[in-house]
């Protein structure tokens, strides 16, 4: 089991690096942040840019993999995305993730002016978005790239050169129904899940084993990766809940698990004391492990 953390674009730089920093520290595997141009409930808080934070990130930490939670093109071009990944995943040294989706029905689908889209067209948007990306960002040719789509065109875009990971960064793929699962099963090296909005407990968590089992029908064997704080608690609420959503994700064939660095009110509202502890109880879990001793996730500390 891998484990991640979202930390939100809030705070100014000469705060957030410490997270950022902290993040490496603790020994988390991936850390995050959205890419909304505001968000929900903290539409009225400050808000910064992800790709900005996301490199500032990577100059203040070496290892821990950074990405993005999720991108959408919403508001992104693949064109003048592509550059920003590559150009980041330089600064990092090969350590993003794209964490990509087709974006949800908010304030980023509608504050540049555009119309609503139906479900079908947000999909179909989501496909060439994602056929594109991987085909820029491969730079699998010397010269120009040009694209002819209904839902994005270039003549001949220049790419930065050779990327930091070959053959591209890896895609990590939000995806609930057949189609985008099946989109995942093809570009995908990871696939994440919120879950089904709006449900809570048990019925969460029925709806991420139904989600799983899509995506098994798929033949993918992809990484998958689970947003803890979505199905109505929030994991860094104490040690033992943590521990408890986190062997639920293991027993559903996850690979990784993400939760979200406690704020002081609101939303994802906690202690960095249980981030801590919380921390300390994934080093003692790898650490038995190592060992070959028989200790996982949901069992009695």
């Amino acid at each position: 089991m891998r484990f991640g953390i979202v930390i939100l674009p809030q705070q100014p730089w000469t705060d957030a690096r410490r997270l950022w920093v902290s993040a490496e520290t603790l020994g988390f595997d991936h850390a995050w942040t959205y890419d909304h141009l505001s968000w929900r409930s903290l539409a009225d808080e400050p808000w910064g840019a992800t790709i900005p934070t996301l490199t500032a990130a990577a100059t203040a930490t070496s290892t821990i993999r950074l990405g993005t939670f999720v991108a959408s093109p919403n508001f992104r071009h693949p064109v003048t995305f592509a550059k920003d990944i590559a150009t980041l995943d330089d600064i990092a040294g090969g350590r993003f993730i794209l964490g990509v989706g087709s974006g949800g029905t908010g304030f980023d689908a509608y504050v540049l002016g555009y119309r609503e889209l139906s479900p079908k067209e947000r999909y179909e948007r989501f496909a060439e978005f994602v056929t594109q990306l991987d085909a820029l960002l491969r730079f699998e040719t010397d010269g120009p790239i040009s694209l002819d789509g209904d839902w994005f065109t270039a003549h001949e875009a220049r790419m930065v050169g050779v990327p930091a990971q070959l053959p591209r960064v890896p895609f990590v793929m939000a995806a609930n129904g057949p189609k985008a699962l099946a989109l995942t099963a093809r570009y995908g090296q990871g696939w994440v899940t919120t879950g089904r909005d709006g449900a809570t407990g048990e019925e969460w968590w029925e709806s991420v084993r139904e989600l799983s089992s899509r995506l098994d029908d798929t033949g993918s064997s992809v990484d998958r990766y689970l947003s803890l704080d979505s199905g109505g608690q929030y994991a860094l609420e104490s040690v033992a809940a943590f521990d408890d959503l986190v062997g639920r994700a293991e027993h559903l064939g996850f690979t990784d698990v993400i939760t979200h660095w406690p704020r002081e009110s609101g939303i994802y509202a906690g202690s960095e004391s249980v981030l801590d502890a919380v921390a300390a109880r994934i080093a003692e879990l790898r650490e038995a492990q190592s060992l070959g001793e028989a200790q996982s996730f949901g069992e009695a500390q």
